[in-house]
């Protein structure tokens, strides 16, 4: 038995008849006849009753059926996998993040993904609001979340670490936290999102977690803007890792407290690829995916 002979049996039973399966795949009706006498003779089971005007699939029938239709189907997708390997990505692909993320992290990388990838014409939505990924047509959505909602697919890019971070000017005037419930009595810069803006988390190898109370007279709704307000020294800031690496590295900011994971929500957060189905996955979205997974692991 041949997997071309499986494809014509399950072709009779979603048309219903030999002459309709014969016709829809181009097949002579007297070769769809033998095919399926067969395949019940090795089998020793009748897939379908046949009548003068009509073919019903028998209870046996659809319980083989049902085993074997998903698997002829992933039998063609390695096929179409296999033949779009052998060919360069190309095509337009929709690529949308927010607007702090785009601007790190995919901006300084597009010169590098275009000599790799000259055939693919790319789109970057950058912006601080998350797009309709079907509706607006988006191939491919980087999202910074903890776990992903939605009916949609998605794989993790990258972790993401938060840090409290202050300019040495500003630790210079206001003197350095010893712990961080010092923030308490400090005017800290708040991001505008709810679970930024009141409180930080906390915590220590071996230790509990704590959240410590946060207040400012600055709240901004732009990580841009807030590492910007950091580094001119008008008090700490929650940042994350990828957007303060290079001022960490040139002392331009402080961690204020290495010795401490800090958060805004969970511990465990980071930069999620979302595309809307796993099925045909594209070629150019697929070479995305690990083109931004590769260049976010590098530090």
């Amino acid at each position: 038995m041949n997997i071309e002979s499986l494809k014509v049996v399950a072709l009779i039973a979603r048309h219903g008849s030999l002459a309709a399966a014969a016709r829809a795949g181009n097949l002579d009706p007297s070769s769809v006849s033998r095919i399926v006498a067969s395949v019940e003779d090795e089998l020793r089971i009748r897939l379908f009753q046949r009548a003068t005007r009509r073919l019903t699939v028998t209870e046996e029938g659809q319980t083989y059926l049902a085993r074997i239709v998903p698997l002829i189907e992933e039998f063609d997708h390695a096929i179409e996998e296999a033949r779009r390997s052998r060919q360069s990505p190309s095509g337009t692909l929709r690529l949308t993040a927010s607007t702090a993320f785009a601007y790190e992290c995919i901006a300084p990388n597009l010169k590098s993904y275009s000599e790799l990838y000259p055939e693919i014409r790319l789109e970057l939505i950058a912006t601080d609001t998350n797009v309709d990924i079907l509706a607006d047509r988006v191939d491919l959505a980087v999202r910074l979340a903890a776990t992903p909602q939605g009916d949609v697919i998605s794989t993790r890019l990258s972790r993401t670490r938060y840090r409290v971070c202050a300019s040495p000017d500003y630790l210079s005037w206001y003197g350095h936290p010893a712990h961080p419930r010092d923030l308490e009595g400090l005017n800290c810069l708040r991001h505008l999102l709810p679970d930024y803006n009141n409180r930080w988390l906390f915590r220590r190898t071996g230790e509990s977690r704590f959240e410590v109370p946060i207040k400012g007279s600055v709240t901004i709704s732009n990580p841009l803007s807030l590492r910007r307000a950091a580094l001119e020294g008008f008090g700490p800031a929650l940042l994350a890792d990828w957007l303060i690496t290079k001022e960490l590295a040139a002392g331009t900011l402080v961690e204020v407290f290495p010795d401490y994971e800090c958060a805004a929500t969970t511990f465990d957060t980071g930069a999620w690829a979302l595309y809307p189905s796993r099925s045909y996955l594209p070629r150019k979205v697929r070479v995305t995916i690990d083109f931004l997974r590769s260049r976010l692991s590098q530090p």
